[in-house]
């Protein structure tokens, strides 16, 4: 399986958007600092996920929801309740 996932900082409260094929290890190493790019903003809480059996899938919906058009802010109102 792969998984599309948000992340929010409890730094900065902004989201971080990304994909893998393991979730829990990503998430820890997220937390950890071993990520370069969220290393400043961490720890994160896990407060989105979508599985996909294919992982041009899960690219394609990072990609798309990276683009912070409308699909963004569908699903920020989608899971407003947990921002």
């Amino acid at each position: 399986m792969f998984y599309l996932y948000v992340l929010k900082s409890f730094v900065d409260n902004k989201l971080y958007i990304g994909y893998t094929n393991d979730l829990n290890r990503r998430f820890s190493e997220h937390n950890s600092g071993q990520n370069l790019s969220t290393k400043p903003r961490a720890p994160f809480e896990l407060i989105y996920y979508e599985a996909y059996k294919s992982k041009k899938d899960a690219v394609i919906r990072e990609r798309k929801l990276k683009q912070f058009k409308n699909s963004y802010s569908e699903l920020k109102k989608r899971i407003e309740n947990s921002l």
